[in-house]
């Protein structure tokens, strides 16, 4: 092991003792990055060091945290406790656990990284395990990382609003810097949260309406008429929006925080680069280019779109456009459950039934449970817990049909993709700024961080 292995090694062993309370008690913000400088009047600073990029150590930890650690438990009941009716009890799209809850375990959200060397999608690989060590936490870096770009995705000319906002343009995103950021594929979680939904008891399954479209039925008349849904309970597309699938993104921003800071690292949660700029949306395209590259849909203008979405004429559609994948060297990254990605949207659903209960589905992989429960009870569950019935499956593929057919994407209530807008920079501090200005502006860890990673 030479020098730096040494040095680097002996952070990781402190972030591994270091308290989780005293981290969450610490933990501030600090968006000085080391070479960086502050116009501000009698407070200025002007930084004498060159910008000072994170090791490939520092950048692989936080990478770690980001993705998969390990399997969760379906710890539910099966069975109502006062009916003894079997509740529907494998709702999960995933068994992977991460560091952060989702609902349903979706699991839908995907990170990038922007440093130096270019930007990069993270692939949420199986976890590296426990105890941590160098090697472990590098080889899997190396192997979650996709370029997307050669360069840091940033905006040529000048950092002005839509793409920055105020001041955070003038310490967001430099030279130095490590910035990771979410995106969230709702699509998976939207046909399944609808499916889990219309699990509810005989009485209990709400009518879908559309309040897009003067609150009609979301293509639920026949469930109505059949008495699989209660015509006087009704849940509104609108109201249902993202599903909750978004706050995955923010939990694990948390998260990556509270490492940066126990590392010693400063970091900083903050609005991204506009999220239409950013993705390539089609209105900002001609002025900022194609920057990640999404694809995106464009829904062809309808006079009664006028009503539903305020989009008054056809050269305005593009105001309805929303990403809907990104493809890179000809491979899906992310590929939502919707047109053009599936040829209809009966597709896309069965595509999710498909995944969770067909003979490669997450539910036939008894050896997976097996590694969740011991002596045998992994067999116990899928045999004795229960899967959507078929007009849970037809009622939601006739709901995800109407949705596409009556606005020209799906979802039509949010975006398939949902750009949370906050990414988060990690740094090395610039630590005499802090003690310039500051009271307690640096914990220990930021005092030992260059001895003890570097």
């Amino acid at each position: 092991m030479n020098c730096d292995q040494k040095s680097d090694q002996s952070g990781l062993e402190a972030l591994l003792q270091r308290p989780l309370m005293e981290t969450l008690w610490r933990r501030r913000t600090h968006r000085v990055s080391r070479g960086a400088s502050v116009k501000a009047g009698s407070m200025s600073y002007t930084s004498p060091h060159k910008p000072e990029p994170l090791s490939e150590l520092e950048e692989a930890v936080l990478i770690a945290v980001t993705g998969c650690t390990g399997l969760t438990m379906p710890d539910r009941p099966f069975q109502d406790p006062q009916s003894g009716a079997v509740i529907m009890a494998k709702p999960n799209l995933t068994m992977d656990g991460r560091s952060a809850g989702s609902p349903d375990n979706a699991q839908g959200t995907h990170f990038f990284l922007i440093n130096d060397s270019g930007t990069y999608f993270l692939r949420n690989l199986p976890p590296t395990g426990m105890p941590f060590t160098r090697e472990t936490l590098l080889q899997h870096a190396r192997a979650a990382k996709v370029r997307v770009l050669d360069i840091r995705l940033d905006v040529a000319g000048k950092r002005d609003f839509p793409a920055y906002l105020d001041s955070n343009r003038f310490l967001s995103n430099l030279p130095g810097t490590t910035i990771l950021f979410p995106v969230v594929d709702l699509s998976h979680q939207y046909i399944n949260g609808l499916m889990y939904l219309l699990t509810q008891p005989d009485g209990a399954r709400p009518m879908i309406v559309d309040d897009r479209n003067f609150y009609r039925a979301a293509g639920v008349r026949p469930w109505i008429k059949k008495g699989f849904l209660n015509e006087d309970l009704k849940v509104s597309l609108g109201l249902l929006g993202t599903l909750r699938t978004q706050i995955e993104a923010d939990l694990l921003l948390q998260n990556l925080m509270l490492v940066a800071d126990a590392m010693g690292l400063g970091a900083w949660i903050h609005a991204t680069i506009g999220p239409p700029v950013m993705l390539g949306d089609p209105k900002f395209a001609g002025q900022y280019g194609k920057m990640l590259g999404f694809d995106f849909v464009t829904p062809r203008w309808r006079l009664l779109d006028l009503l539903r979405w305020h989009v008054p004429l056809p050269k305005y559609t593009d105001l309805r456009a929303h990403p809907v994948g990104l493809k890179v060297g000809g491979e899906f990254l992310i590929k939502a459950k919707c047109p053009p990605n599936y040829e209809t949207m009966s597709d896309a659903v069965e595509s999710v039934v498909a995944a969770k209960f067909g003979p490669a589905g997450l539910y036939k992989n008894r050896k997976l449970f097996a590694r969740i429960y011991k002596d045998g009870f992994g067999d116990n569950y899928l045999d004795e817990a229960t899967e959507y019935s078929a007009d849970v499956i037809a009622c939601v593929r006739d709901i995800c049909n109407y949705i596409h057919d009556t606005h020209g994407r799906f979802p039509a209530h949010c975006d398939a993709i949902h750009v949370p807008g906050v990414w988060l920079q990690a740094h090395h501090v610039e630590t005499e700024y802090y003690e310039r200005f500051f009271r307690d502006g640096l914990t220990a860890a930021h005092h030992a961080h260059d001895q003890i990673w570097h």
